[in-house]
């Protein structure tokens, strides 16, 4: 089944290019040590998923771009076309001379309606051009105008056209020292609808990727490039191709249902997370061996300490005795600040998938009491390697690891808001403190249902 990529805005679509780039590169890699039949089949599900051949047989890619300013959109054609392997299709992309200033309520009130009909035709083309449709990936990010403002007021579009498709949204978290000083209104205001109309939420926090250019990369001077190659490589992790279930060798064809199956049980909680390991420059990479009991360990440890990276990790937070009562487990929990869980997917690739050992992650103890572990945990795997890694895990997990950034942005948010500034802003654009106050309200409330797992 295949899935329509929709990018938005500069950041959108800076990060679609680098994601369908490694997506090709990895399925047509020579090193994914596996035979030459599964890596065919492996190429063939990628293909289906994520790219339609033209009829000169090159790759496009299922893919619409939208960005108010011309520049970006150009600059990701061209790269695209240049790589000479893959390509973004002719009439995939919608773009104007006036951009959102930053500001989301232009984005959303203004060049949404606009620009609606145009939009929804783009997507509409690329819906026709699947067999079947798994879904769409709205890749944006939340504190601009143009990817937070319009990529709420699309994604808000494709919940009313297309009511039984999946609609995954990868959001870009923003640095926590401020790009943009009205940041943290567009960011409630972009997650406030966007927990209304999609159906899961992929943050990505861009303090916490820089941190991985830095200790796991060592990249010196770090440009968004090196940043979007790193979420790329975490995004293709997870939306490669795995196998349907233990012992099969047919690769799982609705990645985006069997996703939401798995990580989003109730609709009050919605928000992934996403680790891998390892993650190290290519240098490095040559000179490692890593056994899968080891980067489980750390894995786990990731998770349940809230770790971004396998660099300073707290090995002191343990998961609280599965015995004890559920108010000294949250005492327990705010002490140690351990990372309760909903639910985990852990994605191994490589050598000797079938030897892992898995009971680490199905600890009831990780979990909140509502849900079995046996339904609140799912392994996926492959043989194929990933990207040049012998071995590799991914893991998708919805749990407490957004309460503290989202508690931070709601309250500074609000104390701006308590003081109307910035406010007129939004309201000569039709966003009125009502909004705000909705806003706040369903996030205060997101924040207290994962705080009390």
């Amino acid at each position: 089944m295949s899935i329509v990529t929709v990018q938005l805005g500069q950041c959108g679509n800076q990060i679609g290019f680098e994601v369908f780039d490694v997506l090709f590169s990895d399925s047509y890699c020579s090193q994914g040590l596996c035979s030459k039949k599964e890596n065919e089949a492996y190429q063939a599900s990628c293909k289906e998923r994520f790219f339609s051949e033209e009829e000169n047989g090159v790759l496009a890619a299922q893919a619409v771009l939208v960005d108010m300013e011309p520049k970006v959109i150009n600059q990701t054609l061209s790269k695209a076309a240049q790589s000479g392997r893959w390509k973004y299709g002719q009439h995939a992309c919608f773009c104007q001379k006036q951009g959102s200033g930053n500001n989301w309520a232009y984005g959303y009130s203004v060049h949404g309606p606009r620009h609606e009909e145009s939009i929804m035709n783009l997507i509409q083309k690329q819906v026709e051009k699947c067999d079947s449709l798994s879904g769409f990936f709205i890749i944006m990010s939340m504190a601009g105008g143009t990817g937070s403002g319009l990529g709420a007021f699309v994604t808000q579009n494709l919940q009313d056209q297309y009511p039984n498709s999946l609609k995954m949204n990868q959001i870009i978290w923003p640095y926590g020292t401020g790009e943009v000083i009205v940041q943290n209104y567009n960011s409630i205001l972009t997650l406030s609808h966007l927990y209304r109309s999609s159906d899961a939420l992929l943050v990505h926090e861009n303090d916490a990727i820089h941190k991985i250019c830095v200790k796991r990369m060592n990249i010196r001077q770090i440009s968004f490039s090196n940043i979007n190659q790193v979420l790329a490589h975490q995004l293709g992790s997870i939306f490669q191709p795995t196998y349907s279930a233990e012992g099969s060798f047919h690769y799982r064809r609705n990645p985006l249902g069997d996703l939401m199956e798995n990580l989003v049980p109730h609709p009050e909680f919605k928000m992934l997370g996403v680790r891998n390991i390892p993650q190290m420059s290519e240098n490095s990479l040559a000179y490692s061996t890593f056994t899968w009991a080891g980067l489980l360990k750390h894995l786990r440890q990731m998770l349940i300490s809230n770790a971004k990276m396998e660099e300073g990790i707290n090995w002191k937070v343990r998961p609280p005795l599965s015995g004890l009562p559920a108010l000294d487990k949250m005492s327990f929990n705010k002490e140690l600040h351990f990372n309760t869980s909903i639910a985990n997917l852990v994605i191994l690739r490589g050598k000797d998938t079938q030897s892992t050992d898995l009971a680490g992650f199905k600890d009831p103890a990780l979990y909140t009491s509502w849900l079995e572990p046996d339904n609140a945990f799912n392994v996926w795997k492959t043989q194929r390697a990933f990207n040049k890694y012998e071995k590799s895990a991914a893991l998708v997990s919805n749990s407490q690891f957004l309460v503290k950034p989202l508690d931070v942005i709601v309250g500074k948010a609000w104390n701006m808001f308590a003081s109307k500034a910035y406010i007129h802003q939004y309201t000569k654009f039709g966003i009125e403190e009502e909004d705000f106050l909705d806003s706040f309200t369903l996030l205060e409330q997101v924040i207290a249902s994962y705080y009390n797992l």
